[in-house]
């Protein structure tokens, strides 16, 4: 009886050590609060056969970035106005990678939530994430947050559901070692638990249902599984979820999904303009009243700011009967992006989420791009308007000082001779 006992005691023993979290402990960022983070596409890859971009016609891009530090650069089928080739990076060159990180430790950035696509997640995918191994080493070296923020975009209508991103947070823990570095311990953390995005929750246009693709038990594994879970998690919905309305569905389900995580993020991309008069009164006006609805029910909350948008290049394809204007929401030189952080902060924001690092579709990049883009017939880049390739970086490193009442709150945009 005595050896039954024994040998019950070793097993629970060592089953619970093999049950325990595989996160690390520590980590330089033990929460969010406090921090500007961006989010990261890493989208950008070189094509097997030709150059990227050989025509007009293959040009999605409204921005384009400057590629003069760049230690790989591709030809691209495109001219600069002095008639010599334009330039473009890969994403899955480390070295690109390794710049990119490099940039926010200069200029301040705490770090980034990489994107992490539904169909990256799928078996077949989920053993090409060069991009994702790049950040991590990345991230220890420069000393940078970095998080997996799953994107439901490319999740079917039917015969899909959320168990796909089970396995690969599996995989992202075991194999890529996401929550415990090989270097320094970087992982982003909320509440002192790994941080997980699952964006893309309560868009009217998705082809999923939010109530049929198994969310809650996604939820359910990222906090209480004994091996993988222990984690927070965050959840990006759109603008208008508090109210159900406008961008949003008109299901009161959203709410119970929010009130099981920890922090909700509300996409604001396209939702305000400078050019409409005291457009940031009603930015203010939505982050006040979401953060009392936050507060009431003990969740945190993350405002998003971004530069600007621009969609003409990319409808000129997708909408060809409605092709949209270059920089239909202007950046000003950088005032609406200051705008809206500064916004932020006076309204109770106490961690900021930036939309994006390197989006140029939709002409939301903050990394460094150039006023001397490609030129054509029907392409149009929006440019710096005069500023620094690097202006967008610097504005965000001095929001970060803000943010963290580094230095006062100003709702004057920053220049860089302004001591």
């Amino acid at each position: 009886m005595k050896k039954c006992f024994l040998l019950l005691f070793v097993f629970f023993l060592f089953g619970g050590l093999n049950a325990a979290p595989k996160h690390s402990k520590n980590t330089k960022y033990p929460s969010y609060k406090g921090l500007v983070m961006a989010g990261y596409q890493g989208w950008f890859h070189q094509p097997r056969k030709g150059v990227m971009y050989p025509d007009e016609n293959s040009v999605r891009i409204d921005m384009w970035p400057d590629v003069s530090e760049y230690e790989k650069t591709y030809p691209t089928g495109q001219k600069l106005a002095d008639g010599s080739t334009a330039r473009f990076f890969c994403s899955t060159d480390e070295s690109t990678v390794d710049l990119h990180f490099k940039w926010m430790k200069e200029y301040g950035l705490d770090g980034v939530f990489m994107q992490r696509f539904f169909g990256a997640a799928r078996p077949e995918a989920r053993k090409r994430s060069t991009v994702l191994e790049h950040a991590m080493k990345a991230a220890s070296k420069y000393g940078r947050a970095i998080g997996v923020m799953y994107d439901l975009s490319g999740l079917a209508a039917k015969g899909e559901d959320c168990s796909m991103l089970i396995d690969d947070w599996k995989y992202l823990v075991d194999s890529l070692r996401v929550t415990n570095q090989a270097g320094e311990q970087t992982y982003v953390f909320y509440n002192g638990k790994p941080l997980v995005t699952i964006w893309g929750v309560g868009f009217p246009d998705r082809p999923y249902d939010i109530r049929n693709i198994g969310l809650e038990r996604f939820i359910d594994f990222l906090k209480n599984d004994p091996e993988y879970g222990g984690c927070s998690v965050m959840l990006g919905v759109p603008t208008f979820w508090r109210d159900l309305n406008a961008d949003c569905i008109h299901d009161p389900y959203l709410h119970e999904l929010i009130k099981q995580a920890d922090i909700v993020l509300p996409w604001m991309v396209q939702r305000f303009t400078p050019l409409l008069h005291n457009d940031m009164d009603r930015y203010r006006d939505v982050i006040l009243d979401d953060i009392a609805w936050c507060k009431e029910n003990n969740i945190g909350y993350v405002p998003c700011v971004t530069p600007g948008f621009s969609w003409h290049n990319l409808s000129r394809h997708a909408f060809k009967d409605d092709v949209k204007p270059s920089g239909s929401i202007p950046r000003q030189g950088g005032r609406f992006y200051w705008q809206q952080i500064s916004t932020a902060i006076n309204a109770g924001a106490t961690m900021l989420y930036v939309a994006m690092f390197d989006e140029v579709n939709e002409g939301t990049a903050i990394f460094k791009c150039t006023d001397n883009p490609p030129v054509g017939k029907e392409v149009k880049f929006v440019g710096m308007d005069g500023m620094p390739s690097d202006h967008y970086l610097w504005l965000t490193g001095e929001a970060a000082k803000m943010l963290r009442h580094e230095k006062p709150l100003s709702f004057e945009m920053p220049r860089r001779d302004m001591k």
